[in-house]
């Protein structure tokens, strides 16, 4: 391998430079930098600016880039900073999401950010937590039916964008105005939903890890209570509504997997017919394949758990007129599962053993304080004896 490629700290991956801080909003890994000739196979250059608005560049001046160069790109009007994100092959896959071709119309990359650049940038940014606030108050003196939930500068603080919510269409002429003439800059609103301002704001979820909208999901798939049935999930709107007040994104990943598996499960409906009597559908586990029946048609009596196959043998059998012994097939054995190593302890064991050690320490300390009694009684008779 040619020394260009490899890596100063001591590993062989060239990928290194497709690395970046996890702690990016929508951070990506571009898994082909470093390749031979990636970045020189298009000039087109994604960048990312404040949480997770992101945008595509031309890099017509043949600038050295890659991921995490802090850069200076064209905007109307003026220039906005942002950070590289992608480069190379990567980005014209990136292009086919937003349903744009490498021959559509793009800005333009300047330069690498100098410093003079930050600092406006810094000084822009710095003005931000006070104009929402400030803006919130002109929207609600004009009596707008509408929440701004966040200012974005631009790099040169000739213009910001408003990110606004509202239910209903607002007629928000009037604030442009008002705004315009108190913060003389140009103005930009933009209306998000529920999802996005969450993603913008982050924070973290009921799994213990962060948002789904403010590290990878860009695309908003409406969420149905349906995604919830499929998967037999509890249908407490507590438990099913994330941070953002609406559905949890999260329930539309599995979904697909448990329709295809349901398809293997016999229909809710129909009852099987045995010499031991009627059974009815109680409940069912999708991806082991396994359905409880009951005697009883609304409460669990007499609970039988066979597997689907053995329960679409049964309902065949009832189609010809026939009916078996048993819902379980004869001489069939439940097969055996995993042995689940958690459920064989007991979750307070370590504050049991918390318990036994400060009972140790404390019968310890009883003990030895007893003996510094004892040792202290035969010292003094020791004393007196000599004495004598």
């Amino acid at each position: 391998m040619d020394k260009k490629y490899k890596s100063n700290n001591g590993c062989a991956g060239i990928c290194c430079k497709g690395c970046g801080r996890m702690d990016a909003p929508l951070n990506t890994f571009d898994w082909l930098a470093g390749i031979p000739g990636n970045e020189e196979f298009t000039d087109i250059v994604e960048v990312q600016f404040k949480n997770t608005r992101k945008g595509y560049y031309r890099n017509s001046n043949n600038i050295q880039l890659q991921k995490g160069d802090i850069v200076a790109v064209e905007a109307t009007p003026g220039h906005d900073i942002g950070k590289v994100t992608m480069t190379g092959r990567l980005v014209l896959l990136q292009l086919k999401k937003t349903r744009l071709t490498p021959e559509s119309e793009f800005k333009r990359i300047y330069r690498k950010a100098r410093p003079v650049d930050m600092e406006k940038y810094e000084e822009a940014k710095a003005r931000e937590h006070e104009t929402m606030i400030r803006s919130r108050q002109i929207a609600k003196e004009l009596e707008l039916d509408m929440k701004i939930g966040d200012v974005e500068y631009q790099g040169d603080g000739q213009k910001a964008i408003f990110y606004y919510i509202a239910d209903n269409r607002v007629d928000f002429r009037q604030l442009i105005k008002v705004l315009a003439d108190a913060f003389k800059i140009k103005i930009e609103m933009k209306q998000i939903g529920a999802r996005q301002e969450a993603g913008r704001i982050g924070g973290i979820g009921p799994c213990g890890r962060e948002l789904c909208c403010s590290t990878f999901t860009t695309n908003f798939v409406s969420v149905s209570t349906s995604a919830a049935r499929f998967q037999d999930i509890s249908l407490n709107p507590q438990k099913l509504a994330g941070q953002c007040a609406k559905l949890k994104c999260c329930l539309n990943y599995e979904v697909d997997a448990y329709v295809e598996a349901s398809r293997h499960i016999p229909p809710r409906e129909v009852e099987l017919e045995t010499q031991d009597g009627t059974f009815y559908f109680f409940k069912c586990d999708i991806m082991r394949g396994e359905v409880t029946y009951s005697t009883d048609k609304h409460i669990p009596a007499n609970l039988v758990t066979v597997p689907a196959r053995r329960a679409f043998a049964v309902i065949e059998m009832n189609k010809r007129g026939e009916r078996p012994e048993s819902l379980s097939a004869s001489g069939s054995h439940e097969p055996r599962r995993p042995v689940d190593l958690l459920e064989q302890e007991n979750i307070n064991r370590f504050d049991n053993a918390q318990k036994s050690n400060k009972k140790r320490r404390k019968n310890n300390s009883g003990r030895s304080d007893k003996k510094r009694t004892n040792n202290v009684k035969r010292d003094k008779g020791q004393n007196n004896a000599s004495k004598d």
